[in-house]
C-alpha cells in the first residue's frame, strides 16, 4: 500500500507492520518491547486532531434557520391566498375587457392599454410563483398553474422562464452561472463593459441614463426571447403545447384590437401594452440584485451567504408586497424559495435575527434607494467600456 495518501491507509498499514513486528517478537520472546513499538509507530503516522468549537458550523447554521421557520408553520402553503388573488386579476381583467368593447375607437384605449400591462404583470408575478411551488404542495399542480398563467395569460414560455429563473436561483449574481448577469444590452460587469465596441460601446457608457427607457423596451423582448427559446433545436418539454398556446393567444390579441381599432391605434395600443408590461416587469426585477455582491466564478461559499448577500430587500410593507409581486421579500424568497407570499413578511424577522447572530450582513432599502444603488451601479459597470471615439494612435502618443 505504498503511497497512500489517507490517513485510513496509513493506519491498515501501521497495523499490518505492528502485526509482523509482534510475531517476531513472540518467537524471541520480547512481547513487551513490540506493543511499545506498535504505539509508538501508530502514534508517529496518525495525528489527532480536536474539532474547533469558536467557528459555528455554516451548514448547522442555516439547517437551524429552516428548522425554525418550518416549526413556525410558515413553509406550509396557502393557496386560498393565490386563488382570491387570481380571482381578483379576473375580474380585473374582464373589467379592461368590457372598457376596451365600450369605448371603442377612442384614444382613451390607451388607458386599458396601460392597465391590460398592469394586469399581465401581475399574471406573470402568479407565474412565477407557481415556478417555486409557491402556491400548491404539488409540484404538477404548480405546474399546470404555471403554463396557463404565463403562457395563455402573459403569452410567454413558461419553460423558458423555468429553466432560466432556476439557473439564477442556484447560483445569484455569480459570474458564468447566473444567466440574469450576461450581457444583453445591458452590461452588469466591467469585464462585459470593456469587451464591447462601436455603438454598443456608446450604449454601455451611458447605460445608467438609459435603463429606465430600455425597460419599455423589455416586454418585446421577453416574448421574442421566449418563443425564441422554444424554437431552438434540441429537446424542449411542452414545446408543441406551448407555442400552440402563444400563437392562439396572439392570434385572438392581436386580431381582436385591429378588428375594433383603426391601425394607428392599434399600433399604438400594442405598444403601450407592452411598454407597461416591460417596464413594470423590469422595475420590479432589478432592485433584486442589481449593485449586490458579485460572486467570482471560482470562489466557494456557503449557500446561506450565496443568497443573502447577493439578494436586496425593499421595505413598504403589504402594498409593497401587493405592487412586487412578493419580491420586495428577496432575501427570504432566495432562502426558502417555495414559501409563499403571505409568510414573507414573517419570516423576514427570523431572518434578520439569525444573520445578526452570525454576522452576516443583510441588506433592505426603499425602492427610491434602491433605484438609486441600481443605478450607480450600472454608471460605474458602464465607464468600463470603451470610448467609440477614442483614437488608440492618438492616446498612445498621448501616454508619452
Amino acid at each position: 500500500m505504498p503511497g497512500c495518501r489517507w490517513a485510513g491507509c496509513q493506519v491498515r498499514r501501521v497495523a499490518w507492520v505492528a502485526s509482523s513486528r509482534s510475531s517476531s517478537s513472540r518467537r524471541l520472546g520480547s512481547r513487551t518491547r513490540s506493543v511499545r513499538n506498535s504505539v509508538s509507530l501508530a502514534s508517529s503516522a496518525v495525528r489527532t486532531t480536536t474539532p474547533r468549537r469558536d467557528r459555528p458550523s455554516i451548514t448547522s447554521s442555516y439547517t437551524t434557520l429552516i428548522a425554525s421557520v418550518r416549526e413556525a408553520g410558515l413553509l406550509r402553503h396557502r393557496p386560498g391566498f393565490y386563488w382570491a388573488v387570481f380571482g381578483g386579476l379576473v375580474l380585473a381583467l374582464g373589467g379592461a375587457i368590457a372598457g376596451f368593447v365600450l369605448l371603442q375607437e377612442s384614444w382613451f384605449q390607451l388607458l386599458i392599454a396601460a392597465a391590460l400591462g398592469i394586469i399581465f404583470t401581475q399574471f406573470a408575478f402568479l407565474a412565477h410563483e407557481a415556478s417555486h411551488r409557491q402556491i400548491f404542495a404539488d409540484g404538477r399542480r404548480n405546474d399546470r398553474a404555471g403554463r396557463v398563467l404565463g403562457t395563455a395569460f402573459v403569452g410567454m414560455s413558461y419553460q423558458w422562464w423555468m429553466t432560466k429563473h432556476t439557473k439564477h436561483h442556484a447560483n445569484p449574481n455569480r459570474v458564468g452561472k447566473d444567466p440574469d448577469i450576461e450581457v444583453d444590452t445591458v452590461s452588469f460587469l466591467e469585464s462585459d463593459a470593456a469587451r464591447q465596441h462601436g455603438l454598443m460601446a456608446l450604449v454601455t457608457r451611458k447605460q445608467a441614463w438609459l435603463f429606465f427607457p430600455l425597460l419599455l423596451l423589455e416586454g418585446l423582448n421577453l416574448h421574442y426571447l421566449s418563443v425564441r427559446s422554444l424554437l431552438r433545436r434540441g429537446p424542449v418539454d411542452g414545446r408543441v403545447l406551448e407555442l400552440s398556446t402563444i400563437l392562439l393567444r396572439l392570434g385572438l390579441y392581436i386580431g381582436v384590437i385591429f378588428w375594433v381599432l383603426p391601425v394607428g391605434m392599434a399600433f399604438a395600443f400594442l405598444g403601450v401594452q407592452l411598454a407597461v408590461f416591460g417596464f413594470y416587469m423590469g422595475a420590479s426585477f432589478a432592485p433584486n440584485h442589481v449593485g449586490m455582491a458579485i460572486i467570482p466564478a471560482d470562489s466557494r461559499i456557503d449557500f446561506l451567504r450565496k443568497q443573502v448577500l447577493t439578494s436586496r430587500n425593499i421595505s413598504g410593507g403589504l402594498p409593497m408586497t401587493a405592487l412586487m409581486g412578493g419580491l420586495n421579500y428577496q432575501v427570504e424568497h432566495h432562502l426558502f424559495p417555495s414559501m409563499s407570499r403571505p409568510a414573507l413578511a414573517r419570516a423576514r424577522h427570523m431572518v434578520i435575527a439569525h444573520c445578526t447572530a452570525n454576522g452576516i450582513p443583510y441588506t433592505e432599502t426603499n425602492l427610491v434607494v434602491a433605484y438609486r444603488q441600481v443605478l450607480g451601479y450600472l454608471n460605474r459597470v458602464g465607464l468600463a467600456a470603451r470610448d467609440p471615439f477614442d483614437c488608440p494612435l492618438v492616446n498612445a502618443y498621448r501616454r508619452r
